[in-house]
């Protein structure tokens, strides 16, 4: 009686093992059913901001594109077999970083800003989930048909291009309703318009044109689409960012002419390069590196070191007088008939350097700012940004080193340990919902 009157308060041994057994169940079951419904839900996240699936494409790319090169970096060196590319191997890693893996972030600012920009509604899904499909799904299928695959190659090279034009038409609207007013977005749109066409060169050679139209399309992804585009941005931005962190003490610079002189010198690079004069590039080059010293220093950055948001993006622009040096001064040595040679330092003091250190300080602050997080350096962006210096280093030091081809292959390999951190946390961001539980 006793016991009876006792259980439901003071169950036995054996009803509080079956009921643990119900529980472990019930939470197992929680999970699963929790992750699945999480799974399915992530396609309506990601494409609910166009920076989501942009900056989550850019972010795998980062992965996916060094991982192939390191490959064939290392199969070359050690001797071991990976798939033979249907296209020269160097020339594929030059277009699909700078035509693949960089544009992804610059997709999803663009498409993001330019309605801002020119005070218009924000585009919706319609307008930027089929550049994502086109150029993503596109340079996912190249890179598969670098595994001795051509007609996936040229297919995914087809669906880039759709994907771009797509791009292009959306941003083009918006800026003819503009009336072409705003310079900054009408410049970046220049620079998207000559990177489709290089993108197109690139196709062209695949599917059987001259091996000019490749060495163009290398060209023109440096100094026609990514270094306008990079250098658009932070005129505008960089000034903009520091007078918000420092408030009164900080005055702004970012001249009208600026952006109008630095077309003509970048298009008198390329038009330069184009035409295979190599050793007059530094009648552009020289005044280039001299305009963003000038720019640098007029953005005053020993104002600008604190917070570390901020102070990553003046020091990854601190790149660019050092590039365009460089750039200078091989050309320099080429017209005095010199026979030293620094091989192809300058182009990676600009891509590693630059584009690479200005990719982590950009894409980490509207990362935290659009996943309502504070705008702050945390300790992994920090830790990829200061490891891609170093990267930066190896990659200049290797043009120097008795053994390039083994020091080529310890910094694309350093460039994957660099970058793995920041990407796995970046990626983490943009498949979970907002922290302050806002849409976007």
């Amino acid at each position: 009686m006793i016991a009876e009157t006792l259980s439901p308060r003071f169950p036995n041994a054996r009803t509080i093992q079956a009921e643990n057994v119900n529980i472990g169940f019930i939470l197992e079951f929680s999970s699963h059913d929790e992750a699945t419904s999480r799974f399915a839900d992530l396609p309506a996240l990601l494409a609910s901001a166009p920076h989501r699936m942009m900056f989550f494409a850019g972010a795998s790319a980062i992965i996916v594109s060094m991982l192939w090169w390191a490959c064939v970096l290392a199969g070359g060196y050690y001797g071991f077999a990976v798939p033979e590319a249907p296209v020269p191997p160097g020339w594929a890693h030059a277009v699909f970083t700078q035509y693949g893996m960089l544009p992804f972030f610059i997709f999803g600012f663009l498409l993001t800003v330019f309605p801002r920009w020119m005070a218009q509604p924000a585009l919706t899904q319609r307008h930027y989930v089929p550049v994502f499909l086109g150029v993503f799904g596109g340079y996912l299928l190249t890179h598969v048909g670098l595994l001795d695959n051509k007609p996936l190659l040229l297919v995914g090279l087809l669906m880039m291009l759709a994907g771009w034009a797509y791009a292009l038409s959306v941003l083009g609207r918006i800026l003819v309703r503009n009336g072409a007013r705003d310079r900054t977005a009408l410049s970046c749109f220049s620079a998207l318009a000559l990177g489709f066409c290089g993108l197109a060169a690139f196709a062209a050679f695949a599917f059987g044109a001259s091996a000019e139209l490749a060495q163009a399309a290398i060209k023109i992804g440096t100094f026609g689409l990514l270094l306008p585009i990079y250098f658009t941005v932070i005129h505008r931005m960089l000034p903009f960012f520091s007078a918000s962190a420092i408030g009164p003490g900080y005055r702004m610079v970012k001249p009208a002419w600026s952006l109008p002189v630095f077309w003509l010198l970048a298009l008198t690079h390329l038009g330069l390069e184009l035409a295979h004069r190599p050793q007059w590039l530094w009648l552009a080059d020289a005044p280039l590196a001299l305009f963003f010293l000038i720019h640098w220093l007029r953005w005053q950055p020993w104002k600008c070191m604190r917070p570390g948001l901020l102070a990553v993006l003046h020091l990854a622009a601190a790149w660019l007088p050092i590039a365009l040096g460089l750039y200078a001064l091989q050309s320099l040595l080429l017209f005095s008939d010199s026979a030293i040679s620094i091989g192809r330092a300058p182009v990676h003091a600009l891509t590693v350097g630059f584009f690479g250190s200005m990719l982590v300080a950009m894409v980490t602050r509207v990362t935290q700012g659009h996943s309502g997080r504070p705008l702050e350096m945390g300790r992994i962006p920090w830790l990829t940004f200061i490891l891609l210096q170093g990267v930066v280093l190896i990659r200049l030091f290797a043009e120097l080193a008795g053994n390039i081809a083994l020091w080529l292959v310890i910094a694309a390999f350093a460039w994957l340990m660099a970058f793995l951190p920041w990407v796995i946390r970046s990626i983490w961001i943009f498949t979970t919902p907002r922290i302050d539980g806002k849409p976007g």
